[in-house]
């Protein structure tokens, strides 16, 4: 699948030490186990030309205490608290300058953030979609793009669950209702 980089943004959901390391608060091992493929597939693209997309999961400590009835906290307990070790992104995905990073406070990265503005200010249609947890703010991330007539890309082999069959949904919902399901490798940046 060949991809222009200058209308093409790699997003990368929320592979900070709460979910990706083993003393985060919320760990999941399969989130560990794409930060390879992820931190490769980011420095092609970005070699490429193209933008390169940090999501960041970040609660403040009270950020739910007046809640109707999103709670996050009652649902996973408390997690990527603001200025928290948890809620930074792992070192081996260096956010380098030219990167954006979008601080959200829900599952999904376009909901009362910048997102969208900022992807079409530059032009951004195609969205290569990575990160974790595949059936949580990956999904709903992707889901929202393709609301927004972005072109949603689930990179499966770079995406994070807890279990499998998490993955397994979150990937064959995505491309059935909203996006493309495809692999980083079969993804090539080009003019």
């Amino acid at each position: 699948m060949h991809l222009e980089p200058a209308r093409t943004a790699v997003v990368v959901v929320d592979m900070q030490n709460g979910f990706c390391h083993p003393d985060g608060s919320l760990y999941a091992p399969g989130s560990e186990t794409v930060i390879e493929p992820i931190a490769e597939l980011v420095e092609r693209a970005r070699e490429a030309g193209a933008q390169i997309v940090y999501t960041r999961d970040v609660h403040p400590p009270e950020q739910f205490e007046d809640a109707h009835y999103y709670d996050e906290f009652e649902q996973w307990g408390e997690h990527v608290l603001e200025d928290s070790w948890d809620a930074e992104i792992v070192d081996e995905l260096a956010v380098a300058d030219a990167d954006h990073v979008v601080e959200k406070h829900t599952y999904d990265a376009f909901y009362n953030t910048e997102l969208e503005g900022w992807l079409n200010a530059r032009g951004i249609d195609d969205l290569a979609i990575c990160g974790t947890l595949a059936n949580v703010c990956v999904l709903h991330t992707g889901g929202s793009a393709g609301l927004r007539d972005f072109r949603p890309l689930m990179v499966e082999d770079c995406i994070g669950s807890i279990e499998d069959e998490h993955k397994e949904y979150a990937v064959e919902h995505a491309g059935w209702l909203f996006g493309e399901v495809v692999d980083s490798d079969d993804l090539e940046f080009d003019g």
